[in-house]
């Protein structure tokens, strides 16, 4: 069981207050950095300094971190054109020396498309340029050197592309998520490394889970070659009263997150985590950490949970 950093910087947070997360995280011996791509916060909270880009963000850690990997959950397809997206994200691979994830979604806020001037299809034609925008994104990766690359869609065209620059890594891994219950799961099938499912339970998950292998299975694909996450709050505390402290400071009930997240004892957490497992065979867990000011909650964690899920 692998455990990862999730932070939602829209939520308040600027790039040194990330670079800290960051790097506490890779000192800390989590296996990756992982951040949202929205564009205005979300419930009562004031989100200054205002939004960052994932990219620029990743940009900067690139260099300011050595070894932690670096994804999105997710970077939105409505956001950016597919083929200088794919630049931008091969850059930043070459930059880290082959350390990006790139987890791409449909987009779903309609808010902040509304606030940046962003249009905002309905969702059918969301999930079609989002169908085009991953193989198109893909295919520019793939196309071998000194080859071009050409796509005829419904929504992009691209012609002759030298589909360059090249990622540092032979395949960056794709992830892909979320509970639609047909065209994401063929997606995935035919594109993810990993599939994700943010902030469901457990049922919701063996569910989505099945699908996807399905999916797979009639491609001719081995399922077990999409490595399977899951999203979770996290909130724990090696006493009551540090978990009642820590629920307090993300505006949120003990009761509710234990529910609904990871919270609780190290213990607790343990075996919440087993249970997940256990049911679905999930592989990673990416814990959002809401309050990006507590590092301790980053390190106790690492030094109390995850030995005990190795």
């Amino acid at each position: 069981m692998e455990l990862r950093i999730f932070t939602e910087p829209q939520q308040g947070a600027s790039y040194d207050d990330l670079l800290r997360v960051a790097r506490t995280a890779e000192d800390a011996g989590y296996g990756a950095f992982f951040r949202s791509d929205h564009y205005l916060k979300m419930g009562s909270v004031d989100g200054l300094p205002g939004p960052t880009d994932p990219w620029i963000t990743f940009a900067g850690l690139a260099r300011d971190t050595s070894t932690i990997r670096l994804g999105t959950l997710m970077t939105a397809a409505t956001f950016r054109h597919p083929g200088p997206l794919a630049i931008s994200v091969a850059q930043v691979d070459q930059m880290s020396g082959g350390r990006v994830e790139f987890g791409i979604g449909a987009g779903w806020y309609e808010a902040e498309h509304t606030a940046y001037g962003i249009p905002f299809p309905a969702l059918g034609e969301r999930f079609e340029r989002y169908e085009e925008q991953v193989a198109i994104i893909t295919g520019l990766w793939q196309t071998p050197a000194g080859g071009t690359f050409s796509f005829d869609g419904k929504h992009y065209t691209l012609t002759d592309s030298p589909a360059l620059p090249k990622p540092a890594q032979d395949r960056i891994p794709l992830l892909i998520g979320g509970k639609g219950a047909k065209r994401t799961p063929a997606l995935a099938a035919t594109h993810a490394t990993e599939f994700n499912l943010p902030f469901v339970g457990i049922d919701d998950a063996v569910a989505q889970f099945a699908r996807v292998d399905a999916a797979c299975e009639a491609i001719g694909r081995d399922p077990k070659e999409i490595t399977r996450s899951v999203a979770l709050v996290a909130c724990v505390g090696r006493t009551d009263a540090d978990v009642a402290r820590r629920a307090a400071a993300i505006g949120r009930e003990v009761d509710e997150l234990k529910q609904n997240g990871l919270a609780g004892t190290p213990a607790e957490v343990v075996d919440r985590v087993g249970a997940w497992r256990e049911a679905t065979g999930v592989q990673r867990v990416y814990l959002q950490t809401l309050d990006l000011a507590d590092l301790d909650h980053l390190t106790d964690i690492a030094s109390d949970v995850a030995p005990q899920l190795a």
